[in-house]
């Protein structure tokens, strides 16, 4: 993986995201410089920089967007406002949860995100999906002006939908005709931040939601809606296929079989964490507020005896050099979704690429091949 920040395992992972995501390495590195010496001392040390940084070189992107809009430079805008977005949402991911002007960043990010929506992506349009009395809010790329099979999207533990979009994910699904909803679930991007919704065990009540919402819409083939979920999302979309029956499939990218014993090695300072202020960070996603409280919860974040619940096709895809994830937890949940009419596991090594967490260091290889199996199984 790709090292700006040496021996900054958290840091190096923001940097290998954003650059995997769209942003340019001339604007990152300028993000970066001015903070590499904090760099070496540790993740959570110079976060505060680390924001101040990256959100200057995003404002300074916004000022050249609001300019080109004006000369009727539509394209140029829209690109603009798009990297603007990337780098202000990864930063604002590093930022521990008790800083009191955090939502200040992310509500900038939501605009800026929407500036480049109307510019350069009408297909993708922002919604709501009613659940439990409140909202969860989404994005929706339409593949199609006619019914198209949707793939439903869930982020892990630290990203959100705006991560999702600029992932490149979307766009391979529509390229292949097929439809995109990202969503922010409760314990992660607007639905904590905005709408203080934490997360729980039971991620199948809002997978229920999202397909309710789905089957309001006249451009959704029904009995095409696949779940797809990312990191902690690799447990959140096992663990909701394997009670909601009305997903044709799912995908683990990522295996997280069992997020709870990931936590007790994390006590003992084994792997790897994916922000700064990691148990900050966790405690707000759970809305608990000690921590052996949550480390009792976070046993139940486990796929045995659930995984064999799974009766539709089921992709697992998990990097060997995950450090983050033990490897392990793919084989397991392989070797469990014996009732999956297709299982299939797809390890990604170092020598190709996309062997880090999720495929982080090599994106495009790896999202492409979920693209491409998902449009092999609906076919």
């Amino acid at each position: 993986m790709f090292e700006y920040f040496p021996g900054n395992y958290v840091w190096n992972l923001g940097v290998v995201a954003t650059l995997n995501s769209g942003g340019l390495i001339d604007e990152v590195d300028r993000a970066c410089r001015p903070i590499r010496e904090l760099g070496a001392q540790g993740a959570d040390v110079g976060t505060k920089e680390f924001m101040a940084s990256w959100a200057a070189v995003a404002e300074d992107l916004a000022t050249q967007a609001a300019a080109d809009e004006k000369a009727g430079h539509l394209r140029t805008a829209g690109q603009k406002y798009l990297r603007a977005t990337n780098y202000l949402a990864q930063a604002e991911r590093m930022q521990s949860a008790k800083k009191p002007d955090r939502n200040v960043f992310y509500r900038r990010c939501l605009e800026l995100q929407q500036k480049a929506f109307d510019l350069i992506d009408p297909a993708t349009t922002r919604v709501a999906i009613p659940f439990e009395g409140a909202l969860l809010p989404a994005y929706f790329t339409k593949a199609s002006d006619g019914p198209a099979p949707v793939i439903i999207m869930f982020n892990g533990l630290d990203s959100t939908k705006e991560h999702m979009y600029s992932s490149g994910f979307p766009q391979e699904m529509a390229a292949r005709g097929i439809s995109t909803l990202m969503v922010d679930t409760p314990g992660s991007g607007e639905a904590l931040r905005l709408l203080g919704l934490t997360s729980r065990v039971e991620s199948e009540d809002w997978a229920r939601a999202c397909v309710d919402y789905l089957l309001t819409r006249d451009d959704v083939e029904t009995d095409k809606i696949g779940l797809v979920g990312w990191s902690l999302g690799g447990y959140y979309a096992p663990r909701a296929a394997a009670f909601e029956k009305r997903l044709a499939l799912v995908v683990a990218w990522g295996a997280n079989h069992d997020w709870g014993a990931v936590q007790k090695r994390r006590l003992e300072r084994e792997g790897e964490n994916p922000v700064p202020h990691y148990w900050d960070h966790v405690l707000w996603v759970w809305g608990e507020t000690d921590l052996d409280t949550f480390i009792t919860k976070a046993e139940a974040v486990n796929l045995d005896g659930v995984v064999e619940k799974i009766t539709v096709p089921f992709l697992i895809a998990h990097g060997e050099n995950d450090r983050q994830i033990p490897l392990q937890y793919a084989h397991r949940s392989y070797e469990q979704a014996v009732n999956a009419p297709r299982r299939d596991l797809r390890i990604f090594t170092a020598a190709e690429g996309g062997a880090e967490h999720i495929g982080l260091d090599h994106f495009a290889h790896v999202r492409t091949y979920i693209a491409d199996w998902i449009t092999d199984v609906l076919a």
